[in-house]
């Protein structure tokens, strides 16, 4: 179990990270992979461009930030491992897998690929598309530890298969699907792969040369502790030219003639003109920040402190955890007998602990297989401690006992 008295968890040092949060001396926060507490740095930068907006007016202010706004290109790149030509910066993750996903152009007979813990708006997009235009959706099954089948997905490539569609991190539990080896597959196959690291941004490396993605979406306000309505979407320059956005505007597109118009040839083509300046500047600090900690040491940190969660939650008589995959992240999902997760919730949330609730409608293929109706869901961050969770495991036990 981790120690908490040194203040030096490997690389982390948890004691500078929890004083540059200020949320930390407000609440017990294990929600994180639904928001994370933004730090301070990336907190001041939001509000100072906002306070300058205020001051001198919208457009003045941005064009003081030219120079700014350009260079959360080089540190989202650098994030990923990419070019800064292949980043482009949304309002939030749905948005981002939405413009890639709806401008692949599918025929006919087209084929898509998914797994069981894909996320409810993915295949909700995915049954959209097959109405539309005729193509099929199709769910590869789990191997025995409850991650994606790489082996089952090879033996489901054909030439009518158009994409692979994954969720690198489901939102119900701790499995962290094999994003490199589907990714090994797609290469092979030459088959367009579109990983949804809205959970995994921020939480651990990723490098898109090694996962071999051609396209990959990211939230900014869960793992990379940024502004909520932020979002990043890499798109490989070699398949740019194959998509079309679903929409395009006078900063996707330059209007070159009358009748004519021509697309940025970068991956701006998916963004729009109209955006927020202040939350973008708060997105390249939050990334920033990461960076500055180390990805390799955050996934170190999380994961060490959700197995100790997970096994002090596993000790309590009447609590089950609910986490498969042979790689488990900081997600911990778990039940409580004689109290549904909702209740679990609010009864934390009084104490001022944050968790929430899965449902089965946000994973609906997942939860159905393994029968299950919700979950309480704990998810830690590298700024966490191991006294936090105690203090939530101390609270779910006494939950127990009054229920």
């Amino acid at each position: 179990m981790t120690s908490t008295a040194d203040p030096l968890v490997g690389s982390i040092d948890v004691a500078r990270a929890r004083v540059e949060t200020p949320g930390c001396t407000e609440v017990v926060h294990l929600n994180n992979a639904g928001a994370a507490l933004m730090p301070a740095a990336v907190l001041e930068r939001t509000i100072a461009h906002l306070r300058l907006e205020s001051r001198i007016g919208g457009y003045e202010a941005a064009a003081l930030e030219t120079t700014g706004m350009e260079e959360v290109y080089g540190s989202a790149a650098r994030l990923l491992g990419c070019g800064a030509d292949e980043i482009a910066v949304l309002d939030s993750a749905t948005r981002a897998w939405t413009m890639a996903c709806y401008a692949i152009p599918f025929r006919p007979g087209d084929r898509i690929l998914t797994g069981m813990a894909e996320y409810a708006s993915n295949f909700i997009a995915y049954l959209q598309l097959a109405q539309r235009h005729d193509v099929r959706v199709e769910v590869v099954p789990n191997d025995e530890t409850g991650q994606l089948s790489v082996t089952a997905l090879r033996d489901l490539i054909d030439d009518r298969v158009r994409l692979i569609s994954l969720t690198h991190i489901p939102t119900n539990g701790g499995l962290v699907n094999p994003a490199a080896e589907v990714g090994a597959v797609a290469r092979e196959a030459g088959v367009l792969y579109l990983l949804d690291a809205c959970q995994s941004g921020g939480q651990l490396p990723l490098d898109v040369d090694e996962i071999g993605c051609d396209m990959l979406s990211i939230t900014g306000r869960k793992y990379l502790r940024g502004p909520r309505g932020t979002g990043l979407l890499y798109v490989r320059r070699t398949v740019l030219n194959e998509l079309t956005p679903p929409m395009l505007d006078l900063h996707s597109a330059g209007w070159i003639s009358r009748d004519r118009y021509e697309m940025r040839p970068d991956a701006r083509r998916f963004e729009t003109w109209e955006n927020n300046v202040a939350a973008k500047l708060g997105l390249g600090a939050a990334i920033d920040y990461a960076l500055g900690w180390g990805l390799p040491a955050i996934r170190d940190r999380v994961y060490e402190l959700a197995d100790d969660l997970r096994g002090m939650l596993a000790d309590l008589p009447g609590v089950r955890v609910h986490d498969i995959g042979a790689e488990q992240c900081g997600i911990v999902t778990f039940t409580v007998a004689g109290a549904g997760a909702q209740q679990v919730k609010d009864t934390l949330a009084h104490q001022r602990i944050n968790v929430n609730v899965s449902r089965t409608p946000s994973t609906r293929l997942d939860m159905e297989d393994r029968g299950l109706d919700e979950l309480v869901r704990a998810s830690v961050h590298y700024y966490n401690t191991t006294e936090e969770l105690l203090t939530l495991r101390d609270a779910v036990h006494r939950n127990l006992r009054a229920a």
